[in-house]
């Protein structure tokens, strides 16, 4: 059947154009800064350059040491991911399967944690994290991800494991296994779309964060790629060049997993919400 193409569409198809564009100008504004210098930024910054330089991503890199800063990126956002799975996958199963007024309790209990907004917290946290000599540290970057992002992530996967049908678990009980075993041979399995959501969503939220590491890092060899990268901002003077440029090379590795990854995203975030 031939659609018929009518002023209507038209319209529609103009509407989506200017979303686009509107969505690609700041790309577009990243990458063009990011290959000017300072004359062509202070006189039209927004232009396109007209002698492109790619000396600002090797002065970003020398300059804010980015090479580390993006080892400590990776450590703390792979192993933030690794324990919000873990942890978030299994208590999320307890709770789908948990038909008790205590698991209703908890699992209300987790959808405030997403409710309150975590600045509320930072003081006493950030006393609490000197107190136990966790500044400046993998691990106390570690647990405060994985105990900011872990309601999220329990309500992604309580969701989608409530939308799969029971009965493969249940099999695996009557076979012998325990719910360990079951949960871990039988469902985990299942959860791949999720848990590539889980995955994405919460790796752009702990890599791109810029307040926390700043407050839990600042002044140690900790620093992550944000941090790092405000460096080259200051009160009177700022290189904006580098800044963007800096910007470019830390976004790359998360865009490149998000690719990877995109096909989980949708399907994995609308089958959660079917909860």
């Amino acid at each position: 059947m031939r659609l018929r193409y009518g002023f209507r569409t038209f319209l529609l198809e103009m509407l989506m154009i200017v979303v686009a564009l509107a969505f690609l100008f700041p790309v577009y504004a990243l990458i063009t800064l990011s290959l000017k210098d300072k004359q062509q930024i202070a006189s039209a910054p927004l232009s396109p350059p007209t002698s492109p330089t790619f000396a600002n991503f090797s002065d970003a890199w020398s300059r804010a040491s980015l090479g580390s800063a993006l080892l400590n990126s990776t450590v703390i956002t792979v192993v933030s991911l690794v324990a919000l799975i873990a942890i978030g996958s299994f208590a999320a199963y307890f709770l789908a399967r948990c038909a008790t007024r205590m698991g209703f309790v908890l699992y209300v209990l987790f959808l405030l944690g997403i409710v309150l907004p975590f600045q509320l917290g930072m003081i006493p946290l950030f006393k609490l994290a000197d107190s136990a000599g966790l500044l400046g540290t993998y691990q106390g970057m570690i647990i405060f991800y994985t105990g900011i992002q872990l309601p999220f992530t329990i309500f992604l996967y309580t969701g989608f494991i409530r939308a799969l049908p029971g009965d493969y678990a249940n099999a695996a009980l009557i076979d012998g296994a325990g719910h360990l075993q079951a949960f871990t041979r039988v469902v985990f399995p299942l959860l791949r779309p999720i848990t590539g959501t889980v995955l994405i969503l919460n790796a752009v939220f702990v890599w791109n964060d810029f307040f926390t590491p700043l407050l839990y890092l600042g002044g140690s060899a900790r620093e992550t790629v944000p941090v790092r990268i405000f460096a080259f901002v200051g009160q009177y003077v700022s290189d904006y060049g580098l800044v963007f440029a800096g910007l470019v090379l830390a976004a790359l590795p998360i865009i490149v997993v998000f690719l990877v990854l995109q096909r989980y995203v949708i399907k994995g975030f609308a089958s959660g919400l079917k909860g």
